[in-house]
């Protein structure tokens, strides 16, 4: 499917040689194997290296990065989730995969300011599996950690199972996951490796690594063994395994889940013959995952059923499915806007940033871009008769 004979493969590099022997070694590996060594190989991989990623100067923006507004919308969400709970103390927010913890510093800031009696409760978790991100993290949250606030760094395999009390959340993190690819052959599932041909990396087309794929596309209600003949997508059986230690994990709390993705009768469209692979660099993006290894994000969609029934068969309930920008007005995003609107203006800096908050708001609640992302809320052993304030406008 992919083109391979380009300038863009660097056959000399570490992690080219590394991934090359692993193919050496087994003949060949499946695609889930390849994408995660191209993206978390140690020292290697797209999210181990110490380079710019994210913002301006990376390949791709996320949400924190467009406004502080995010990231303050998102603490009136676990502030909330807070007095749901009781107030409890300690209440701990499980941030996994922080990037530069842009995200963590304007949710403490803001909950330090507003939010003082939670904030003084908080024990702020973060799961990041890159190493090169956690020099960045810490860097950023050093205010925080210098002034004694209980920020650690964990791995969600970490804590005791049943041991935590509060919530778990992510921002754009399952669709860095390593995915199966497969494709219909002959009214039959098969799967797509990485194999080396002449020196570079190349498809080849074999029988399923797993049963758990089979499996998944029962688990989800989706039969394309009737598509036409080559529809291919992705299968994040990570996601399935993530989402069932997460709910161990969890005592008493909300899962709060912001990506990009659809359900799974939109994501396996017959019309989606290709799935949605997709990778960045330096913001433009491609569909060749095996050009620039270790210098581009691989991603796929996320499938939001299968988190939602995983979440339910691990013990979790369903909160809540809704739309980021619906999420975001429902906690305060349109008063933000009315508020530039209405507030004079100085001078021509205060005027020129006022302009830029008000883009980047609407950026947040753009249904075509940001504003469509999925958030999805799930929750243990909380009261039936909640209603969180970010699901007031659900889709």
């Amino acid at each position: 499917m992919f083109a391979q004979e380009n300038q863009f493969v660097d056959d000399s590099s570490p992690l080219y040689n590394y991934i090359s022997q692993r193919i050496r070694d087994l003949g060949r590996i499946s695609f889930a194997e390849f994408m995660d060594l191209a993206l978390y190989c140690p020292q290697l991989g797209y999210y181990a290296r110490s380079r710019e990623k994210i913002g301006a100067q990376g390949d791709f923006f996320t949400s924190p990065h467009l406004s502080f507004d995010f990231g303050e919308l998102i603490a009136e969400q676990l502030a909330e989730m807070w007095q749901i709970l009781g107030q409890p103390n300690p209440f701990t927010i499980i941030e996994l995969g922080a990037g530069q913890g842009v995200l963590a510093a304007d949710v403490l800031r803001y909950l330090s300011c507003k939010y003082p009696d939670c904030f003084n409760c908080l024990t702020y978790v973060i799961g990041e599996k890159a190493a090169a991100h956690v020099v960045e993290q810490r860097y950023r949250l050093r205010r925080w950690i210098e002034e004694g606030v209980r920020i650690e760094w964990k791995s969600i395999e970490e804590p005791p199972a049943d041991s935590i009390t509060g919530c778990v959340f992510s921002n754009e993190l399952i669709d860095a996951f390593p995915v199966h690819l497969v494709e219909v052959r002959d009214r039959t599932l098969k799967e797509i490796y990485v194999q080396l041909e002449e020196n570079r990396f190349a498809e080849v087309v074999g029988d399923l690594s797993s049963n758990r794929i089979t499996d998944y596309f029962k688990f989800v209600g989706v039969d394309i063994l009737n598509y036409a003949e080559g529809y291919r997508t992705e299968v994040n059986l990570a996601a399935l395994d993530w989402m069932n230690t997460i709910a161990q994990k969890l005592n008493r709390g909300f899962v709060l889940t912001i990506d990009y993705g659809y359900p799974a009768t939109r994501y396996y469209n017959p019309m989606r013959s290709q799935g949605t692979l997709q990778c960045y660099y330096q913001h433009s993006h491609h569909n060749d995952p095996y050009i620039y290894v270790g210098e581009q994000d691989i991603t796929a969609h996320v499938d939001f059923t299968a988190l939602q029934l995983q979440g339910e068969r691990s013990g979790l309930r369903t909160e809540g499915f809704t739309q980021q920008g619906l999420f975001l007005m429902s906690l305060g995003l349109g008063d933000r806007l009315t508020q530039i609107t209405q507030t004079e203006t100085t001078s021509t800096q205060d005027l020129q940033n006022r302009l830029q908050r008000r883009d980047a708001l609407h950026q947040l609640m753009n249904p075509m871009g940001l504003g469509g992302f999925g958030v999805l809320i799930q929750s243990k052993n909380v009261s039936e008769d909640i209603r969180l304030k970010g699901l007031m406008q659900q889709i």
